[in-house]
């Protein structure tokens, strides 16, 4: 008879061996739960961050990053603004859609939503009557709407190599900061340009630079109209060739005599244009005969000192342009003299200014040397400039107000002293001019040789004489290489250095070398 002598174990002797791993599992457990709730919080968080802030801009041009001028427009908003797209689900352009985003995360008072042509066949034709094309934007304020077709966010030109079209810029961020400022402004300028005098006609690309600083540009012709219009805020002559009838000119002095503004271009000709030179002359300015050639070839281009790279003086006029580390370019520049005769209420400030090296050459027409001669005036010569004069100073409707007062006897002196000076401030106006010296100035070609300094020189001068705070037209953003900016100077250095520095150096080290392992 076999007895099992081994007595069965009692269960509790597995338990602390069973409470070690169930506590391991909790504690496995626990730190899952957490890591997934972090995971989450921080997934929820970062989906809550700004576009710009989780998505990196890494194209060449930067083509949807925000510049700070639609950030100054974006933070001053105090009304709200819609921005709609036009595009099927799923066929919205990527980057025109990445910087509307990008919008939408500048202001609480931008709101960004796309609109379906098939869904909404009716939206588009709310707001305009032309059939738009995918992709366009339809921005919208309480105050106005604006529409921006397709075909002007992106700009193209033809391939003569392959006679075909290609996309060469991208404009989104001017035409819709620009279209933003059209929306929420009160009142728009509007710029007359001057007809009937052979002036050259305002370059496409120039037009357009104005027109996104919400510029209204329109033709007038002095011989038919008569007069400057009253909402005129800006009168352009554009190198004229042909002088002003005296009824012409005497509308033009009019119309600044009360507080009116202008922008008048000067090009060297050969033609006498008396009246024309009496409006400049009534404000204090002559154009010198000649034209001005600059001695520093730090200060032209292309070897030639008749294509001038002037000095940029800080003034109300060039704004920003000044101490930005960009240029303009001046093909045959006049010089512009301030007169001894000038009134005291009127002020001449520099705006372009040759170097002290730059002279003066009296009679291109026969000049025999580009190089500086014993008969030249030497510089340094103003080139562009800002004329200003104030008009009225509101003394008389203080007296006036005052006078009320006393006779009728209702008003407190508070109420005289804020009257008065709302009266004086109406009152008040003030003339600006600016006087540009050389024709060529305002065309495409020359603004593209120094990347769009001379669009930028021209929309800040508008943008103070047509009283806006600052200008807002942004270049649009090059899909192609940019043009490198050289002077004369910067040519040589670079040459000399390619030329000869860079191969002495290379040999001196090869010598180096190869008597260092002679010697082994």
């Amino acid at each position: 008879m076999n007895i099992n002598l081994k007595s069965k174990k009692p269960a509790n002797m597995l338990r602390p061996k069973n409470k070690k791993l169930l506590k391991k599992g909790s504690y496995s457990l626990a730190f899952t739960v957490v890591i997934l709730a972090i995971a989450v919080f921080l997934n929820l968080l970062i989906s809550e961050l700004p576009s710009s802030a989780t998505k990196i801009d890494v194209s060449e041009n930067k083509l949807y990053s925000i510049g700070d001028e639609t950030k100054n427009v974006a933070s001053s908003l105090t009304e709200d603004v819609t921005l709609y797209l036009l595009a099927e689900d799923g066929s919205e352009d990527a980057t025109l859609n990445e910087l509307l985003t990008r919008y939408a995360d500048l202001s609480s008072h931008i709101k960004y939503e796309k609109k379906d042509p098939v869904l909404n066949p009716s939206f588009a034709s709310s707001y305009t009557d032309e059939d738009l094309a995918s992709n366009s934007v339809i921005v919208v304020s309480d105050k106005r709407s604006k529409v921006i077709p397709y075909s002007d966010l992106y700009e193209s030109s033809v391939n003569y190599q392959t006679y075909s079209m290609e996309t060469t810029a991208f404009d989104g961020e001017g035409q819709v900061t620009s279209a933003i400022a059209y929306v929420t402004t009160e009142d728009l300028p509007i710029l007359y340009t001057l007809t009937g005098h052979e002036e050259n006609d305002l370059d496409s690309s120039m037009q357009s630079a104005i027109e996104k600083e919400n510029i209204e540009v329109q033709e007038l012709n002095l011989l038919t109209a008569g007069t400057v219009p009253e909402d005129a805020s800006c009168l352009m002559i554009n190198a004229p060739q042909k002088d002003f009838s005296d009824d012409e000119t005497s509308a033009i002095l009019t119309y600044l005599q009360n507080g009116g503004h202008a922008f008048l271009v000067s090009g060297y000709t050969t033609t006498e244009m008396p009246n024309y030179h009496s409006i400049l002359e009534q404000y204090g300015v002559s154009i010198e005969k000649g034209v001005v050639l600059e001695g520093d070839n730090n200060h032209y281009v292309s070897g030639n000192p008749l294509y001038l790279v002037p000095e940029i003086q800080s003034c109300d006029a060039t704004g920003s342009l000044s101490g930005s580390n960009s240029y303009v370019l001046m093909p045959i520049g006049q010089s512009i003299k301030t007169l001894d005769s000038k009134s005291d209420d009127i002020t001449v400030t520099n705006m372009l200014t040759s170097t002290s090296s730059a002279y003066l050459k009296a009679d291109p027409e026969n000049m025999e040397s580009l190089s500086k001669e014993e008969n030249d005036e030497s510089g340094p010569f103003t080139l562009a400039a800002a004329i200003t004069e104030a008009i009225g100073s509101g003394s008389d409707s203080e007296e006036e107000t005052e006078t009320e007062t006393i006779v009728e006897g209702e008003s407190s002196a508070s109420q005289v002293e804020a009257e008065s000076e709302t009266e004086a401030a109406e009152d008040a106006k003030e003339t600006r001019l600016v006087v540009l010296a050389s024709s060529q100035f305002l065309t495409s070609n020359t603004d593209s040789a120094v990347s769009g300094g001379n669009t930028k020189l021209l929309t800040n001068a508008l943008s103070w004489m047509c009283g806006q705070s600052s200008s807002i037209s942004i270049p649009s953003k090059s899909m192609q290489l940019s043009y490198l900016t050289l002077t004369s100077a910067n040519v040589n250095l670079w040459s000399i250095i390619t030329i000869a520095v860079l191969p002495v150096l290379f040999l001196v080290t090869g010598g180096v070398i190869w008597l260092k392992r002679r010697k082994k």
